[in-house]
This record gives structure tokens, sequence and C-alpha cells, in this order.
């Protein structure tokens, strides 16, 4: 009976012509765990002087919501390599290892099956193009630290759409590796202004920024100069629509969340999942004309600093605190030492202007300070750890955790992921839904 009725379904799926979503939008906020997601939504509120979530992220409102399980095939605590493997083609693997097996034998992605079967496709992220989680859709290295091996692996995917900061490499091989895409149809475009300029003639695109440069600029830290990763999503629904009929297949990473996340510094995390979160906007308004045609998944491939959201025992939380940093903790170190031969009085005064806070120590003002890289780190932590405990939260390390991390979908099929589903599900559901 049951292969009656199998047999039956089968007819009736090709009958009706379904073929899965035609656009699928893969989303990876890269160490976004339950807690930053939350953090972020009950900062807002408190800027708005409402303890709650009146203002949620766009994504935190997608109809169906799982846990996902992130454990590498080599330990309960993954690395980006080895979550991002897993994410792309439905294998554990080992930490270190990316699009490869425990053994070190090719696995292919999800973005690959794609390809095969005629949509368009783009890799996109705020951090470099050959990166752990975008490379694992597209490279086979033993080794994710192999950055110039990995890059050229791009090529030989040939996707329609690459975007995101430059290749990590030597400028020999990077300058080498532009070369033979260029050879191979592709269009390098530096900033979006640019991109809308040659795209329309491009048979493929690399969309970078406007100089060289390995990642794009914490939120935080952005200028109108900057590429965006709204800009970015704008950039690849416009390009790969028209590339092919049967639609496309665009994963995207929020790299930045993972950095700021690893610094410990919840006001930078903060305003990346935000904007993170405006480029999830971007693919929504999208899904909403195309309701029919669309899935979009937004999840995390691990969480990372372990995050507590109210560390003191007065049951208490002063996200609002958090506003008064205008700066990362990497810019702030780079600020500092560019006063070099400075008093106290100047240091205390550029950090409390773009912290909130002010340094430690007691020194008087006109106190003569030689700024070296290491001085610059020990005051810029300090009051950025100063600043997380006005704010009332603390982290339990700088690195990852095996902790769940959320995933929220909408779209057509979206009812699939639900649950608690490790992350080798994802790509297994996507292939399932998708008839690949």
């Amino acid at each position: 009976m049951k292969r009656i009725f199998g047999t039956i379904l089968l007819l009736l799926i090709v009958a009706t012509g379904y073929a899965g979503p035609k656009y699928i939008f893969y989303f990876i906020g890269d160490g976004m765990g339950p807690s930053h997601v939350l953090g972020t939504e009950l900062y807002l509120g408190e800027l708005k002087g409402v303890i709650g979530r009146p203002q949620k992220l766009c994504f935190t409102q997608f109809p169906e919501t799982a846990f996902v399980t992130t454990f590498s095939a080599s330990n309960g605590v993954t690395d980006s390599a080895a979550s991002g493997t897993a994410l792309s083609t439905g294998t554990k693997t080992n930490n270190g290892h990316l699009g490869v097996d425990a053994n070190g034998k090719p696995l292919y992605s999800v973005a690959l099956d794609a390809k095969q079967n005629g949509m368009a496709v783009g890799i996109a992220t705020t951090v470099c193009i050959n990166h752990a989680t975008p490379g694992a859709f597209y490279a086979h290295n033993n080794d994710r630290n192999n950055y110039n091996e990995i890059a050229q692996w791009m090529l030989d995917a040939d996707y329609d759409f690459y975007a995101g900061g430059d290749a990590k490499c030597t400028d020999g091989q990077r300058n080498e590796l532009y070369g033979k895409a260029e050879k191979q149809g592709y269009t390098i475009a530096r900033g979006y202004d640019e991109y809308c300029k040659r795209a329309k003639d491009a048979e493929k695109i690399m969309l970078y920024q406007k100089k060289i440069a390995e990642e794009l600029p914490y939120t935080i830290d952005r200028t109108d100069e900057d590429l965006t990763l709204a800009q970015i999503i704008k950039a690849g629904i416009d390009f790969l629509k028209e590339k092919s009929k049967k639609g496309f297949f665009m994963m995207v990473e929020g790299g930045k969340i993972d950095y700021a996340s690893h610094n410990d510094d919840a006001a930078t995390m903060m305003q990346e999942v935000l904007d993170f979160n405006d480029a999830i906007e971007v693919a929504y308004e999208f899904y909403k004309k195309h309701k029919d045609e669309t899935l979009i998944i937004v999840t995390a491939d691990h969480e990372t600093g372990g995050i507590v959201l109210g560390y003191s025992g007065a049951y208490k939380l002063n996200l609002q605190a958090l506003s008064t940093q205008k700066v990362s903790l990497e810019k702030l170190i780079s600020m500092l030492e560019t006063l070099k031969e400075t008093t106290w009085g100047e240091v205390t005064a550029l950090v409390k202007e773009n912290i909130g806070v002010e340094p430690r120590g007691a020194h008087s003002s006109d106190e003569k300070v030689k700024m070296t890289h290491d001085l610059a780190k020990q005051i810029a932590n300090e009051a950025i750890y100063d600043l997380n405990r006005k704010a009332l939260i603390s982290w339990a390390s700088g690195n990852h955790s095996g902790t769940f991390v959320p995933l929220f979908a909408i779209g057509e099929d979206a009812d699939e992921f639900h649950g608690v589903i490790d992350n080798t599900d994802i790509p297994r559901i996507i292939r399932k839904i998708a008839g690949f």
C-alpha cells in the first residue's frame, strides 16, 4: 500500500510540474547563537524605553523555526570549516577540514547541486571570499588555512556571482587569481556603483570593496564609501535572476558577527546582527513578490563567545548602555596606536568619546604615555569589558561553544524545518524540497 501511495504521489508531482522553490536564499550568521539574536532585540527595546521585543528582527518573525546542533566529526565544539562543510554538503567532517570528509575525500555542496540543475549560483560574505564558510560551498581542502588553494576552487566551481571581501592571499597570488578569473569570463566590480555600471554586460561577476580589502568593515565603523551586505543582496538578486530561467541559489554569510564575538565586543556584534537583518530584509522583499517560488533559510554555523544576558545577582539588564560605543574594539586599538607620544588626558578623551567609559587607572591628565600596540590593546579591551559590565552582560569565552543555534525559515516548503535538527539535515532538506 505504501509503495502504491508513493507512486501516486510521484505521478501527481510530475503531473503538476512541481519542482520545488525557484529561488533559494541560505543565510548563515557566523557565530550567531540564540542570545546574539535575542540580545539584539532586547537592545532595540531598551533604546525605546521598553522591556521586551517591540521591534523584532525580520527573520525572527518567520513562521518556521528549529534548533540546530553543530558538533563536528572530531569534537563537540566545531570550527567554521567543519560546520560550513556540514551546512553545505550534509556530511560531518573534522575541525579544519573544508569540503572534504574526515578521510579527506571530496564532498559536494548543495550549491553545486543547484548549478547542475540549471540554477544560477551566488556566494556572498562580509569576510574574505575564500574564508571557511563561503569556501565550504565550492572548495575541497584538508586545511582551511590553505587560502590560495581554496581561492582557486572558485574558478573550478564557476559560479555566477561571488561577493564580499577580497580573496585572502598574497598580492601576487590575488593578482594571478583575478587575472585567471577575467580570462574565464568574470567581471570584477569594485563597489556597488561600479557593479551597477558593469553588470548588464557581465557574463559572471565578482563584487568587492572599492579598494582591495579582505573583509568589509564592521557596521559600526562603516563609511558611505563601503560596500554593504544589503547592497550585495540587491546586486545578487538583480544579477542572478537574469542568468537562468530555472531560478537561483544564493548563500550569504554574515561573517563578522563571529569576529566581534571572538573579541567579546557586544555593541559591535549587535550592529552586525542588525546589518545581517538588513540584508535578509532585502531577500524578504523579494519573497513577498514571489511567495510561491521562494524559500529563505536563516541559521548559524555555531555560537561564538557564550554571551550571557544578565550576569549579576540583581536580575537586570542595561543594554542601552551599549549605545555609547561608536567604534569597534579593533578600530579603537588602531585609533589609540596613532597617538604614539601622548598624554593620559588625550587617551582618556579618546576612549570616553568613542566608548562612553573612562580608561582604567589613576593617572594625571598630563602624564606622558608612550603608546605601543600592546598598551593600546590593553586599554581598548578593558574599556570594552567595562562597557559590557555596565550593560550587565558577560562572555564565557572568546571562542566557539557547542550550544544549539537557531534556524528560521519562510516560503515554499519551509515547514520541512522544525524541531531539533542537525546542521547536516539542512542541505539534505534543501535537496529534497528542491528536487536536486
